[in-house]
């Protein structure tokens, strides 16, 4: 698997690197990582049904996930949260963890993007490293350029 690092130093996209204590929930950010500038985010790594379709949203942490609503979106039934293997094998990453940075795992394009427009637009943003102890914080131009620079096609959506 690419090293994140490496990669993000290869597209010359800047950012800033803020360590902090392993966080698996948006209470446990909002603890750990408040200080961090930008918009904080959740991303959620869902499938469909029959297990045929992957899916990683983010959206911004204040906002409600409606699994209803974001199923319709994708135009599927019902959706329910990916188990950790099927996690690790489309996204090459563990529970507390899941971010778009894992997307650059994911060389076979399994996994359909969609970004809450308020995340697409936001001026700062921040991200774990595909690591939950850090979180990288990253301009607009440097979201969009990392965005520019992964092989899937990208839906803003509005949650």
């Amino acid at each position: 698997m690419p090293n994140l690092e490496q990669f993000l130093q290869d597209e010359q996209i800047t950012y800033i690197l803020h360590e902090h204590p392993a966080v698996y929930t948006c209470e446990e950010a909002e603890k750990y990582c408040s200080q961090i500038p930008g918009l904080a985010t959740k991303n959620l790594f869902l499938k469909n049904q029959k297990k045929n379709r992957y899916f990683l949203i983010i959206l911004p942490a204040d906002k409600q996930a409606d699994l209803k609503k974001i199923a319709a979106i994708v135009n599927e039934k019902k959706l329910s949260f990916a188990n950790p293997d099927e996690l690790q094998d489309k996204l090459g990453l563990q529970p507390g963890a899941v971010s778009p940075f894992g997307l650059i795992n994911d060389d076979k394009q399994a996994v359909e993007v969609y970004i809450d427009k308020d995340v697409y637009n936001a001026e700062i943003v921040s991200f774990h490293p595909n690591r939950n102890t850090a979180s990288l914080e990253l301009t607009s131009a440097m979201w969009q350029k990392y965005l520019n620079t992964i092989d899937h096609d990208i839906k803003v959506i509005n949650l």
